[in-house]
């Protein structure tokens, strides 16, 4: 019980630190929020956020939970650091690397959802969010 209430925690506490990050972006303040995603990347998830972005998108699920022994509160987490960082790029006008990171975002929660024991709406909509972000930004970026 007390790792998975540390887990929470974990995710409860990367929330807050999303939420101070598009703040930041929607200031306009891109390095700080940039440097405050980097930081968050190595505090919650103990590797660098490079790591995180040249991941494949093909077997992105297979290669954190086997070889870097991630939980799905670490894929949650990480689902939010991927949202933070798509946002960050779309607001420097980094269109494909945005695009990269929605998709992650979207797949990690995707199978986060699939694997748990519980109903989340928050989960659900955030999955609607994501599609849309997904399918706009393709549509832009095919015109």
């Amino acid at each position: 019980m007390y790792r998975k209430d540390y887990i929470l925690q974990m995710i409860e506490m990367a929330a807050e630190l999303i939420g101070s990050i598009l703040g930041l972006i929607k200031k306009g303040e891109l390095n700080k929020a940039q440097e405050t995603l980097d930081n968050a990347y190595t505090s919650f998830l103990k590797e660098d956020g490079a790591f995180f972005l040249h991941l494949p998108i093909d077997n992105l699920t297979v290669s954190l939970l086997s070889k870097h022994d991630y939980n799905n509160g670490h894929l949650e987490i990480l689902s939010e650091l991927f949202f933070a960082q798509a946002e960050l790029n779309f607001a420097q006008q980094q269109y494909s690397g945005s695009l990269e990171c929605y998709q992650k975002s979207l797949i990690l929660l995707e199978y986060v959802t699939k694997t748990s024991t519980t109903f989340s709406i928050k989960h659900q909509q955030k999955q609607m969010l994501l599609k849309k972000k997904v399918k706009d930004l393709k549509t832009y970026l095919t015109n």
